[in-house]
């Protein structure tokens, strides 16, 4: 049963909503505009405001739904397992070969399936960090490292080691973007790359 969820999972998660809304409108490749990220804060590069919404949403919705379905029909175990294949499916999805987005609206869709508190404490912590700071991944990066301090407070403290395995793969994932913060040259939210 786990092996069929982890399968199931990652398929789901590997949808790259964002280049399909992108392509569906006509904006083109994403993968050739701005970072070429598949993810929300790329699509808004576009200048399509509805786009990138549509795939903070989608992407988020599909690790959490996800995650539900797994609690559903096999357990809280399932369902942390299902949050770990639909974030590996979003980060190295097989119809792009392997190459996806860096995660992090998947990210905070599997936080608020598994614990709702917690994820929205998650949601609040990104969207402090990017109104102060305007750094989408600065956000990212702040909020992923505290989703296991929150999980500590809010519970359940069984997800921590899955919260902590996605926040390191989220901060692999944003190598190039702390090169450019610590360098100065990241891109501020509505900017362009």
């Amino acid at each position: 049963m786990l092996v069929a969820t982890f399968l199931l999972a990652y398929l789901l998660g590997s949808i790259p909503f964002g280049l399909v809304i992108t392509r569906g409108l006509g904006l083109g490749d994403l993968r050739a505009i701005g970072s070429g990220n598949i993810g929300a804060t790329n699509v808004l590069r576009t200048g399509n405001k509805g786009a990138a919404a549509a795939t903070l949403l989608l992407d988020a919705g599909k690790g959490a739904v996800a995650v539900l379905l797994a609690r559903h029909f096999a357990g809280e175990t399932a369902a942390m397992v299902a949050g770990f294949a639909a974030f590996l499916g979003h980060l190295f999805p097989v119809w792009l070969r392997f190459k996806g987005g860096k995660g992090v609206a998947t990210y905070l869709g599997i936080m608020l399936a598994l614990a709702w508190p917690v994820g929205l404490a998650a949601c609040g912590t990104w969207l402090a960090t990017a109104l102060v700071l305007r750094y989408s991944s600065l956000a990212a990066l702040v909020a992923t490292a505290a989703v296991p301090f929150w999980l500590a407070l809010l519970g359940p403290s069984a997800a921590i080691p899955l919260a902590i395995a996605l926040a390191a793969l989220v901060w692999l994932r944003h190598r190039a973007n702390i090169a450019r913060l610590r360098s100065g040259s990241e891109p501020k939210i509505g900017g362009r790359s």
